[in-house]
Parts: C-alpha cells; structure tokens; sequence
C-alpha cells in the first residue's frame, strides 16, 4: 500500500491553517501545521515532508528566511502562501528556492491543483535521477545533472533549484522552442495552467542575469518573438 504524501503548513493565521488543514486532508494526504517561522523550520528539516506551504509574514522567523535555510539542506518542493504580492517578493522568493508563489485570496482548487503537481513532479525527478545522469555542456556553461551543478568557465554558478530545472531543460532540449504554457508544464509540472505566467518570465530574466557574459547582444536563452523561448541547438 501506498504511503500517504506528507505536507507541511506553516501559517500563523489559524484560520487560514485549518482550512488549508482540512482540505488537503480530505484530498487524502497527511497534513501538519506550525504557526510560526521558528517551529515550522525545525519540523520541515526533520525532512519527512513531501510539500510545505509556507506564508511569508510569520512570528519568530520570516518566510523568506525559512525558505532560504529549508533549501540549504532540501530539494523538498516550497509553495509561498501570502498577501504580499509585489514583483519583487515574487522575484525574491523565487530566487531563493521557493518553487511557486501564490497570493492570498486564491482558489483552494488551485493550490491543491499545484500541489498535486509540485509532489508529482518532485517524485518523478526523484526516480529520474536514480537511473539516468550526464554532463551537458554549452559553451562555456557545464551542467551536472548528476549534482545539479552548473559551472560557467569552471566557476559554480548559484542559482535556485527552478532556475536549475529550466536550464536543464532547455539544454536537454536545444533547438526546440517553448512557449511559457509548455514550460509551466514541463518544469512547473501544471497541465491546463490559467494562472499568472509572469513566473516564467521573471525565473528566466533571473536565470539570464547569472549565465550570461555582461554587455552580452545575445542571451543563451533566446527568445523568438510570438512563440517563445529556446537554447540553440548550435550554441558553442
């Protein structure tokens, strides 16, 4: 028999933490809350946890500093779960590991649609990466997929694990073009998405800004107009 996935609440408004509660319960999957930074950091690095929703304004520790210290020692997929929707917390929390970024008031069938899709995702990159690995390398860019490494002129690159997934990606595929609703479901792992696609936009720009030489005319990744993005498949 199948475990049950695991997911990890971490809000401190209790409200909004039973209803999360008792509706991921009822999907059919385990389910625990912690109402402040300091506590759900501790139990989400027990690392038992197959998802954890996170809120960003939390007593004791904020929810940035949670994702960042979560991702040091995880790969544990991160959802933020906050009022606060700004491009730049969007772009901070993303940049920090964070695999998604939803904002409050938002649609239970939504989150739970992305849930399924971030714990489907994360098992299948899981068993992936047991029987199949190789070094990619672009120019000067070197991809380790066996250590989800990238160096640039033999210099390791810092980038989040989304940031990672979409390189890796585009490198596996070279020449081919993605538009963003592809790419949400190759990388994100969401079928039939309606939701705000600037996150492939904001994770690319990001992803662009540590790969490329400074002053470079043209990035790695392309962009044809009207269809969208790409490596090319004779990138040197």
């Amino acid at each position: 028999m199948e475990t049950k996935k695991n997911i990890l609440i971490i809000e401190d408004e209790k409200t909004i933490a039973e209803i999360l509660l008792y509706n991921i319960k009822a999907t059919g999957y385990e389910a625990q809350t912690r109402y402040d930074g300091q506590s759900g950091l501790e139990e989400a690095l027990t690392g038992k946890y197959d998802l954890i929703l996170l809120d960003l304004m939390l007593p004791l520790m904020n929810g940035f500093e949670v994702c960042a210290k979560i991702r040091e020692r995880l790969d544990t997929p991160i959802i933020i779960l906050t009022a606060r929707d700004t491009e730049s917390d969007k772009i901070k929390g993303l940049d920090i590991g964070a695999d998604d970024y939803m904002t409050k008031p938002f649609s239970i069938n939504e989150l739970l649609s992305r849930v399924r899709a971030n714990i489907r995702r994360y098992s299948n990159e899981t068993v992936a990466h047991k029987i199949a690995s190789s070094t990619i390398e672009i120019g000067d860019i070197v991809i380790d997929c066996d250590n989800y490494l990238v160096k640039k002129a033999g210099k390791e690159l810092e980038l989040s694990k989304k940031e990672y997934d979409l390189l890796a990606h585009f490198a596996k595929n070279a020449g081919k073009i993605y538009s963003r609703e592809e790419l949400m479901s190759a990388v994100w792992g969401y079928e039939n998405f309606y939701g705000d696609l600037r996150t492939i936009d904001v994770t690319i720009a990001r992803l662009r800004q540590k790969i490329d030489d400074p002053g470079c005319e043209e990035s790695l990744i392309q962009t044809k107009r009207g269809m969208g993005y790409f490596i090319s498949a004779k990138k040197d």
